[in-house]
């Protein structure tokens, strides 16, 4: 799997488990339980004798989702996790031979970097993805927003002492690229063999991740003149107040009157979201189409949003970043 695809899978969703796992026969269940939860990428840390076969064993099953080998510690690991076909290779530090040897081979290598020296070395070989372990004991996403003003381009996945408590807090950074952690999928819920309670937990925290809520509505008009009669009209209503924009008219913050016809049958629907290159990952994963031609960027080139093809009862989709 090429490194852009297993980008996509852990960006799309923003959560990455690491996990390890103890029994061989546990490897697929649980596989299928992060898949129906609409996670498609894991992480299997090597500390026992079982983690390459698991590795082995559901990409055999589920070619498509990105298995990665985690707490890689040196080159005969990496080399042992490559051969195979590890889909990425994790470390919990910086190991220049490690990562050098992993760029070598065209495997995506993601080491763990806290300082500004070891963000700096990552940055210097081509790296724009690093690990940032432990998290939460070295100053969790604070330090990340910190860390990210001389390394704009730096994509950080926190892991350590992250779960639903301070999840949202990471996810709300465009910094960060995903979060890592065992939370969606403790040991004790794998050794009982609850695998829906897993898949509800991946559930809840793509649901966090994605942080979707109603931001407008936009209805479409024949002219200018007819959105301000009908935002006049509920504004005497339910005094809201109105602003009148150069494309539309806002009665209150939620109720968008279009001076054209625009898109959707009746007018559009808006969404906010944490992230907005999240959410286009996400919907591109299941398949969902995107508007290319309507995606709109601020002066600093970050995502400001995005329409889908789809409509919904006559309304186009909008997603809008929070």
């Amino acid at each position: 799997m090429d490194r852009k695809t297993v980008l996509e899978k852990i960006s799309g969703t923003a959560i990455l488990p690491v996990i390890k796992i103890d029994k061989l026969e546990h490897s697929i269940p649980l596989a299928k339980a992060l898949r129906d939860g609409g996670v498609n990428a894991l992480e299997i840390t090597v500390r026992n004798d079982i983690a390459f076969d698991a590795i082995k064993k559901i990409k055999s099953v589920y070619p498509d989702m990105a298995v990665g080998a985690g707490t890689i510690l040196s080159c005969e690991q990496a080399s042992a996790a490559m051969d195979i076909g590890t889909d990425f290779i994790v470390s919990p530090g910086f190991d220049r031979q490690v990562v050098e040897l992993c760029l070598n081979a065209g495997e995506m290598v993601i080491p763990g970097c806290i300082t500004p020296t070891e963000i700096g070395l990552a940055k210097s070989i081509g790296l724009d993805t690093v690990k940032f372990f432990p998290a939460e004991k070295s100053g969790g996403i604070e330090a990340i927003k910190l860390l990210s003003g001389p390394f704009k381009n730096m994509k950080f996945i926190p892991t350590g002492g992250i779960d639903f408590t301070n999840l949202g807090s990471y996810l709300q950074s465009d910094f960060v690229l995903a979060c890592g952690g065992s939370f969606m999928a403790r040991a004790d819920v794998i050794d009982k063999e609850n695998w829906e309670e897993i898949t509800k937990a991946c559930q809840k925290a793509i649901n966090i991740s994605l942080g979707f809520e109603l931001a407008h509505v936009g209805i479409n008009e024949p002219c200018e003149e007819q959105a301000i009669s009908d935002a006049g009209e509920l504004d005497a209503l339910l005094n809201l107040g109105v602003r009148n924009g150069s494309s539309s008219v806002f009665c209150g913050k939620a109720v968008e009157f279009m001076k054209t016809l625009y898109l959707g049958e009746k007018g559009h629907i808006g969404f906010y979201t944490n992230s907005v290159s999240r959410a286009m990952s996400w919907f591109s994963c299941r398949g969902i189409g995107i508007r290319k031609e309507i995606i709109k960027q601020d002066a600093a080139n970050k995502l400001v949003s995005f329409y889908l093809e789809r409509e919904i009862g006559g309304f186009a989709v909008h997603v809008v970043r929070r």
